[in-house]
């Protein structure tokens, strides 16, 4: 007996994201886990907004991305964000593109520190959120996959860039070519993403990254992980350089009375050591 045919997703789109905000952490949920939690329009115009709506909160020190159910994303809705827009024209296929990678976008110079926690399915187009995000930690029984050259397209949408970015050359051309996933532990061998854990311990792990990444402070960590991706593309006399003038910026920023604080508490106080933990900002709040 032949099964029914896809039908659009009803729900509507603001249950496409949930999220909660729990002591300082964001957890931002892909929401449409009976489809493994893969992006339509909807839920790519609906995380725009929770981006949004969370990245100048104060009570928002870090972000996690994750998915609800047992997948994180399946990539793109084969259907919604594929079929549907060829039969409309070229126009909707690129209104679809630019709704999509602009919250990639987005997530990637975000003003806080960001989390990918990757607890089942990542193919295709979750690459994109998955490099956005600063760090990475995946559960042992997570699959990635860029299964496009299964069905006869291209590893799209800045899919190729990122296998090529964080894998070796030729780990990259295999994975693309031959459409075979990586286990959790295999992407962390392969340096996909930091780490990979049990399922049962993955968010406890992230919990203890993201309380580490709150004791920072928080001008510091959004001018160093900007440095990061930017100093990626450029020659070591241009990265120098830029370093440069990033720290002269922070400084304005409010980095310069961070630093004299954190140098009183090492020089004068010695109340820690930068080689072995943050300093105490909350000096810096009292005074």
């Amino acid at each position: 007996m032949a099964k029914a045919p896809s039908q659009p997703d009803p729900r509507p789109q603001s249950e496409t994201v949930k999220y909660e905000i729990v002591d300082g952490v964001a957890w931002v949920y892909f929401n449409r886990p009976d489809k493994r939690n893969c992006m339509s329009p909807n839920l790519n115009r609906q995380m725009k907004i929770v981006l949004e709506e969370l990245e100048f909160r104060d009570d928002v020190q870090v972000l996690v991305l994750t998915g609800e159910g047992s997948s994180w994303s399946a990539g793109m809705d084969l259907l919604e964000y594929f079929r549907h827009a060829e039969q409309e024209g070229l126009h909707k296929v690129r209104q679809h593109q630019r709704e999509a990678y602009s919250w990639w976008e987005r997530l990637r110079w975000y003003e806080k520190p960001t989390v990918a926690m990757i607890n089942g399915w990542c193919f295709g187009g979750a690459y994109g959120p998955l490099y956005a995000c600063d760090l990475a930690f995946c559960a042992d029984e997570a699959q990635f996959g860029l299964s496009e050259i299964n069905w006869a397209i291209l590893p799209g949408g800045g899919a190729s860039k990122v296998a090529a970015e964080l894998l070796p050359f030729r780990d990259a051309m295999y994975h693309a070519m031959m459409g075979e996933n990586l286990t959790g532990p295999q992407a962390a061998a392969l340096r996909m993403v930091n780490e990979s854990l049990p399922a049962d311990k993955l968010k406890a792990r992230v919990q203890e990254v993201c309380d580490v990444l709150k004791k920072k402070d928080s001008q510091a960590v959004r001018a160093t992980k900007w440095a990061m991706r930017r100093v990626m593309e450029m020659t070591y006399d241009n990265a120098e350089d830029y370093l440069i003038r990033a720290q002269e910026a922070l400084n304005q920023f409010g980095g310069l009375e961070s630093r004299k604080e954190a140098t009183k508490q090492f020089l004068d106080e010695k109340t820690f050591k930068p080689g072995l933990g943050t300093f105490d900002k909350t000096k810096l709040q009292k005074d």
